[in-house]
């Protein structure tokens, strides 16, 4: 699956964080280190998310802004 992530460079390497899952962020020296490190925390995120998740009910809300 594909997912969208922001990568901005600085002045240590590369900041990169994946919007649609709050508080999945990483870095890496490199823009392809960056890359690697976002999948691994994207990865990280959706098996701690299926652990959390595995005996709950989970539920959908739709917010009107």
């Amino acid at each position: 699956m594909k997912y969208p992530v922001v990568i901005n460079k600085t002045e240590y390497g590369y900041d990169v964080h994946c919007p649609v899952f709050p508080g999945c962020h990483s870095q890496g020296d490199t823009f392809e280190e960056a890359i690697d490190n976002i999948k691994d925390a994207i990865q990280t995120y959706l098996q701690m998310i299926a652990e959390e998740t595995k005996d709950s009910t989970v539920y959908q809300v739709e917010v009107s802004i």
